[in-house]
C-alpha cells in the first residue's frame, strides 16, 4: 500500500495508486506499480527517470490514451480515458518532435488548434499572431516548416500550445532533438512564459540539469514506474541553495532508482516508500 497523497480543488492531475501491466510474447510486464502523485494548480513539476522507468506509460494515461491496470487518474477532476472529449482544449502538449503541418505556414500552424476548438477566424488570426510574436517570430509568420531552423519550428510548437490557453501544460522531451545551445534557449523562453501565465505545468525528461531549472519540484521514478524520491526545488532555493544543489538530489534520487531495482521485474522494500525533501542534508 503507499502513502495517501493529499489532493484538493486545487489538483489539476491526480494519479493514485496507479499500476499498468502490459501482455508481451514473453509474458505480463509491469510498467508501473503504486505510482502516485499530484500537481496542483500553479506547479511546475517535472518527472525524471532513466529508460524503461514508466515515463511515456505515465504521460499515455494521463493524456487519456492508455487506462491504468489499477489505481485511477484524474486530469483538472476526470478520468482522462472515460472523458477524453471532455478535456480536448484543456490540456496542451510540447511533443519532443514539432510535429507541424509541412502545408501550412507558421501562422497556419499556430492557428490549428484553435480551427479544432472551432474559435473564429478572427480570434484564431489575432491568437496564433500573438504568440508567434510572443515567441519571438513575428517575421516568419508566413514561413513553412522547411524554411525554419529545428529551434524556430519548436517554437512554432510551443506557440501553438500556449495558443489554446490550456489549464494544463504537458512537455514531454521537449529539447531532446535540439542541440544544447538552443535547448537551453529555448528553456529559459518557456519558463519565461510559464511565468508570465502561470501555466501549470508537468515536465517529462531523462535530463537532471533540464528538469532541476525547470521544475519547482521534481519527481524521480523508479522501475517499475514508482516515485522514489521528491525534490522541492523551490524550497532549496528559498533556503539560500542553488539549482545546482537540486541537480545532485536528482542525481541522488536516479541511485536509489537504481539500487532499489532488484532487476527481476520488480521493486525492494528500499523501493516501496517514496523519499521527500527539500534537502536531504538539510533535514528537510
Amino acid at each position: 500500500m503507499t502513502n495517501p497523497i493529499t489532493t484538493g480543488a486545487s489538483s489539476l492531475l491526480v494519479v493514485s495508486d496507479v499500476s499498468k501491466m502490459f501482455e508481451t510474447d514473453s509474458g505480463a510486464f509491469c510498467a508501473c506499480r503504486g505510482l502516485s502523485f499530484v500537481v496542483h494548480a500553479g506547479e511546475t513539476v517535472a518527472i525524471v527517470g532513466e529508460t524503461g522507468c514508466g515515463k511515456s506509460t505515465t504521460l499515455a494515461m494521463v493524456l487519456g490514451l492508455q487506462t491504468p491496470s489499477t489505481g485511477t487518474v484524474r486530469v483538472l477532476g476526470l478520468d482522462p480515458f472515460a472523458r477524453f472529449d471532455a478535456l480536448r482544449g484543456r490540456v496542451g502538449i510540447v511533443f519532443q518532435n514539432d510535429r507541424l503541418l509541412p502545408w501550412r505556414t507558421a501562422l497556419e500552424n499556430v492557428a490549428f488548434g484553435l480551427e479544432i476548438l472551432h474559435l473564429p477566424k478572427e480570434e484564431r488570426h489575432r491568437r496564433a499572431l500573438a504568440w508567434l510574436e510572443r515567441v519571438g517570430l513575428a517575421q516568419f509568420v508566413n514561413s513553412y516548416p522547411h524554411q525554419l531552423s529545428g529551434g524556430m519550428r519548436q517554437r512554432v510548437s510551443i506557440a501553438r500550445t500556449f495558443a489554446i490557453e490550456p489549464p494544463l501544460l504537458l512537455a514531454d522531451e521537449a529539447f531532446s532533438a535540439l542541440d544544447e545551445l538552443t535547448a537551453a534557449s529555448l528553456r529559459r523562453d518557456l519558463l519565461g512564459l510559464i511565468e508570465e501565465t502561470n501555466k501549470t505545468t508537468l515536465f517529462i525528461t531523462h535530463s537532471v540539469p533540464e528538469a532541476a531549472s525547470l521544475a519547482g519540484r521534481v519527481l524521480v521514478l523508479g522501475r517499475p514506474g514508482h516515485v522514489v524520491h521528491e525534490i522541492d526545488v523551490a524550497r532549496m532555493l528559498a533556503e539560500g541553495r542553488s539549482r545546482h544543489d537540486a541537480e545532485n538530489e536528482v542525481r541522488l534520487g536516479l541511485q536509489l532508482a537504481r539500487d532499489a531495482y532488484d532487476g527481476s521485474g520488480d521493486f525492494s522494500a528500499a523501493g516501496r516508500t517514496p523519499m521527500r525533501s527539500a534537502s536531504m542534508n538539510a533535514g528537510g
